[in-house]
């Protein structure tokens, strides 16, 4: 017998080998027992992790026998001793003892006695269930590797969604500044010019465009679906992101130095967000006068820096918000290895600087 019963465990554990075993065990556990157990997303990654779940077959076999059995029998019992006693047989056998069961009241105990078997039967299979309940993280859950790979992959989901969450701040943040002063300056101008007005109307149709396609780009990404994409904008669109400002009524004073066009791509696009998030904390919170931009290329390093006028007194009815602008901003420069500094001048004035090396080993 016991070497029967070695041979079917052995047999057992073999069955639960393929990957397609552990992920049907632990469907059955989650949907059965309660757990909540990751679904493996691919074969264990080691030897030691694929017999640890193998042996959640055998092991799942032998509680189960073992609760199968015991609440047979307890189900027996407890149907055959009310049966005997009023069948009027007299004596009742139950596993290992006999007991006198006789018609009327002598023999009533008979039926407490079935209540205690139902009860040992439900508490076997309660049992049972919790043992297994127990076993199954233990035998059917990720082993170090697989938490160690899980982790690096919902390290790098979260990266990719704070990277995609600070995309769309910086373009649609920038969309709904620029498109907001620009209908104010369309209010303002409707009556005495309406040219200007339309100019300003037709900016905001333009900018809600880019926006769209910005938007379309990201959503795309989180669905894990192609979306229709534009060229991402770099440096090289610098001029472009002025005229925007321009059209609000800004007249920011632009200076480059140095080949802009032998910017690497990476830090050319981080460099026109970096231009880009500081001209829209420049147009929410600062005078629209005084803006000036300069972009220089010196050797292996880049320079941005971008000064406005702080507002004395602010205008009414703005109230200064905290925003993850500068927060951002931080963010793109430390990807890049570079250095960001802002904040007042004691000028009246307000300076962001980033200074950005142009290669991996700059």
């Amino acid at each position: 017998m016991a070497v029967l019963l070695a041979g079917f465990a052995i047999a057992a554990w073999a069955m639960g080998l393929p990957h397609g075993v552990r992920r049907a065990g632990v469907r059955l556990a989650n949907g059965l027992l309660g757990t909540d157990l990751p679904r493996p997303l691919g074969p264990p990654r080691s030897w030691s992790d694929r017999a640890r779940a193998a042996a959640w077959l055998p092991v799942h076999a032998a509680v189960g026998g073992v609760v199968a059995a015991v609440t047979g029998l307890c189900l027996m019992a407890a149907f055959m001793l009310p049966a005997v006693w009023l069948g009027g047989h007299g004596e009742v056998a139950v596993f290992w003892f006999t007991a006198s069961a006789p018609r009327g009241l002598p023999g009533a105990w008979t039926l407490p006695a079935a209540v205690a078997f139902l009860l040992v039967g439900a508490g076997c299979v309660w049992a049972g269930t919790a043992l297994l309940r127990r076993l199954a993280p233990v035998l059917l859950g990720p082993g170090p590797a697989e938490r160690a790979a899980a982790a690096e992959a919902r390290s790098r989901m979260l990266a990719q969604r704070n990277r995609l969450a600070q995309e769309l701040h910086d373009s649609i943040g920038h969309t709904l500044t620029a498109s907001t002063i620009q209908a104010a300056v369309a209010q303002e101008l409707l009556d005495r010019d309406p040219q200007a007005a339309r100019r300003a109307l037709s900016s905001i149709e333009e900018t809600s465009r880019a926006a769209m396609d910005d938007l379309d780009h990201v959503v795309g990404i989180l669905r894990e679906a192609p979306a229709p994409t534009r060229p991402q904008p770099a440096l090289t669109d610098l001029g472009a992101l002025t005229e925007r400002i321009r059209r609000t009524g800004a007249a920011p004073a632009v200076e480059t130095e140095g080949d802009l066009g032998r910017v690497p791509a990476t830090v050319s696009r981080e460099a026109y967000r970096i231009l880009q998030e500081s001209l829209t904390n420049a147009l929410k919170h600062g005078a629209r006068d005084g803006i000036r931009l300069y972009v220089a290329v010196r050797g292996d390093r880049l320079r941005l820096a971008v000064t406005n006028q702080l507002p004395t007194p602010p205008p009414t009815g703005r109230t200064a918000r905290p925003g993850h602008g500068l927060d951002g901003l931080g963010e793109r420069v430390r990807l890049l290895r570079g250095e960001l500094s802002a904040g007042p001048t004691g000028d009246g004035r307000w300076h962001v600087t980033a200074d950005l090396p142009l290669g991996p080993h700059a």
